[in-house]
């Protein structure tokens, strides 16, 4: 089981950038495929990015070059560098692991973009 926090959300102006981090814990970290996923209210969490424990990544069409994901398997962090954003990317932010068909998740941090 991996064990995450979010952190670096807040209120932005409509353009501006945001990087969130995930702080992991336990030793399954560099094995496990790492994802930002977001949920804006009354609609379904969706994904935002993934990496793969090889480095591979794969975006939602929304965020496809606005957004960017890279992870530190030393420090065990995964990051979300979010530019040009937009007021419709406003919405809770969660980290995800997967490892084994297992997903874990952190409480997730909030990013509201204002227009």
């Amino acid at each position: 089981q991996v064990q995450l926090a979010e952190s670096g959300g807040g209120l932005v102006q409509a353009g501006g950038s945001l990087r969130l981090s995930c702080q992991a814990s336990g030793s399954i970290f560099s094995d496990s495929g790492l994802g930002w996923y977001r949920q804006a209210p009354g609609k379904q969490r969706e994904m935002v990015a993934t990496i793969a424990r090889g480095g591979s990544t794969n975006f939602a069409d929304s965020v496809r070059g606005r957004f960017t994901i890279s992870r530190d398997n030393a420090k065990k962090m995964v990051y979300l560098q979010m530019n040009n954003l937009k007021p419709e990317d406003t919405a809770v932010y969660y980290c995800n692991s997967r490892y084994g068909g297992a997903d874990d998740w952190g409480k997730g941090t909030l990013v509201t973009v204002s227009s």
